[in-house]
């Protein structure tokens, strides 16, 4: 198995973390996705040169990583496979906005610098909070807090569908790619042409296979409602995280602490 597909498939073990039992894995899913939801709000919502206004932030993916007794290096793995993006994002920011907007000693900052630093650090919260969301709650819980929450149960299937399914996707299309290795010899079966016919070969098996899983989930008796082994009620526990965490957002959102305690320092050293 290649480097690529046991990556990907590692993905799906954020859902056997879902299964552990601790306080934030109590939780009611709903309390969950709010609280991630208003999280991940109000870091995007932040000027793409601020930077330390946004490092407080680092204390909820930091408390919930610790109160559900998550592993930080396999957290940090999967934010390392899709890093790239931000990187891509960011990467020529530097090279457009080269006005200086602070001095670090006679180090001058750039606008670009500082908003490609911003994007990395806003990347690394968002994401790592919709990777602790599934690590905590499972992306069936997620699905069913979304339905719960009043979105449509047609758009949360297909959501559901797309998840689990994916992993199917990829095992086919890693199956094609490794039935045409070990067929090619001297170079040949490796043209554009041959990955061309392998993409049309993959989307007949999805087909194929997309009709079998209809069938099978029919005749088990689905009717479109998500079931989960696990069941959830929102009482006091929910709203004091839900509450706690918001107000604590919305309290960082409105206050530039690290200014206002840099402010107080320089104040003291005078």
């Amino acid at each position: 198995m290649s480097r690529i597909e046991s990556a990907f498939f590692e993905i799906g073990s954020l859902e056997t973390l879902a299964s552990q039992d601790s306080f934030i894995h109590r939780l009611d899913p709903r309390a969950k996705v709010l609280t991630t939801l208003v999280f991940i709000l109000c870091v995007v919502s932040f000027d793409k040169y601020q930077f330390s206004a946004v490092l407080p932030y680092l204390v909820f993916p930091v408390v919930l990583i610790t109160a559900g007794g998550l592993q930080v290096g396999f957290l940090l793995k999967k934010l390392l496979l899709i890093a790239p993006i931000a990187v891509l994002i960011g990467a020529f920011n530097p090279y457009f906005d080269r006005q200086i907007i602070f001095h670090f000693g006679s180090l001058g900052v750039s606008g670009g610098w500082l908003s490609f630093a911003s994007i990395l650090l806003r990347f690394t919260l968002t994401i790592s909070a919709a990777f602790i969301l599934i690590a905590t709650t499972s992306f069936s819980g997620v699905c069913q807090a979304l339905e719960k929450l009043g979105a449509p149960r047609v758009f949360v299937l297909q959501l559901l569908f797309l998840y689990r399914y994916l992993f199917v996707l990829v095992d086919e299309g890693a199956r094609l790619v490794r039935a045409r290795a070990l067929r090619s010899f001297n170079g040949k079966g490796t043209g554009m042409t041959i990955y061309a016919q392998l993409v049309g070969q993959l989307l007949l098996r999805t087909l194929d296979r997309a009709q079998r899983i209809h069938l099978a989930m029919r005749s088990r008796g689905f009717n479109g409602e998500i079931h989960l082994l696990r069941t959830f009620s929102f009482g006091r526990n929910e709203v004091l995280f839900m509450v706690g965490w918001c107000t604590a957002f919305i309290f960082l959102r409105t206050a530039n602490i690290p200014q206002l305690l840099g402010s107080a320092l320089l104040e003291l050293l005078r």
